[in-house]
């Protein structure tokens, strides 16, 4: 019994942490621009994944590093690393003028852009996918419209971090699937850190004092929403379905819309926590399988 719900709350665990992440990430800003801010969680997370990768290959939670996968690994962590650092960068700007709940619930949204993304590489959705795209749709006309059809810089940015964020996602299932997970992981955050960095110390002017002013939301992105949430995704996706995973993992929005009302006494109105609902009915809707079609004689 133990080990059955082991997976399942270490996914639940992991979307709790990142979840809360967009009060943190929200935190930050008053205190730094967004690329120190990335700059800094991106080289504070690789280095405690490059840290805690031995400990991890000794403990058998990840097989012993292939060597001859090292080039691939490095070649890809670059090519990973900048769509990272990319979707990072439109989120955390976008965050300047939206609620952490709105961030949460738009950033999601990769969970139904995936697929569509899909179409471009011979992949067909099913029809829950589209079912999805149009309740996430509609949901998001009610979570971002303001009078008279304007919408906030913010959600844009944010929604077109959710486009990255999908673009993410298809290259790690297209190239990085031989590749040691925790690794390639320290390796993107180590390539997000540099590109960020070359932006913050040429757009910004990042001081020691701005990171002692919000050291904590910094360190709390890093390595609980970083380092520990990615570690809990791989330990608890190795014994939990992978529809419930999905379906675990949507909590992530909910959790930040919970971050946001607790932390930062963001509410939501009444339209706005329409769209959320809807846009959550669209992730979850987009998972439902489909049974598999027979052959008739």
């Amino acid at each position: 019994m133990k080990t059955k719900f082991k997976g399942p709350l270490c996914l639940f665990l992991c979307s709790l942490f990142w979840g809360m992440a967009f009060a943190a990430q929200s935190n930050a800003m008053n205190y730094m621009g967004p690329y120190t801010f990335v700059f800094l969680r991106s080289a504070i997370t690789s280095l405690v994944l490059f840290s805690v990768h031995p400990l991890m290959v000794r403990t058998r939670m990840l097989p012993a590093e292939n060597r001859e996968n090292r080039a691939s690994l490095w070649k890809v962590g670059a090519l990973c690393g900048v769509f990272l650092v990319a979707a990072t960068l439109l989120q955390q700007i976008g965050l300047v003028t939206t609620s952490t709940a709105k961030s949460g619930f738009i950033t999601a949204l990769y969970i139904v852009i995936v697929p569509i993304l899909g179409l471009f590489i011979g992949k067909k959705p099913q029809i829950t996918i589209l079912l999805g795209v149009a309740m996430s749709l509609v949901g998001l006309y009610f979570l971002c419209m303001k009078d008279a059809l304007r919408i906030d810089p913010g959600d844009l940015l944010t929604f077109f971090s959710a486009i990255v964020f999908a673009l993410h996602i298809l290259v790690i299932d297209r190239f990085g699937g031989n590749l040691d997970s925790v690794k390639l992981s320290a390796v993107q955050f180590l390539f997000a850190a540099v590109c960020s960095g070359i932006l913050a110390f040429t757009l910004e002017t990042p001081t020691f004092e701005n990171f002692a002013a919000c050291w904590t939301s910094v360190v709390y992105v890093a390595v609980f929403s970083g380092a520990l949430g990615y570690t809990l995704q791989i330990a608890g996706q190795k014994s939990t379905d992978p529809t419930i995973a999905s379906l675990i993992m949507c909590l992530e929005s909910v959790f930040a819309a919970v971050g946001g009302w607790i932390l930062l006494d963001q509410r939501l109105s009444g339209h706005e926590m329409l769209g959320c609902a809807l846009m959550l009915g669209a992730s979850i809707v987009a998972l439902i399988p489909l049974p598999a079609k027979t052959k008739t004689a």
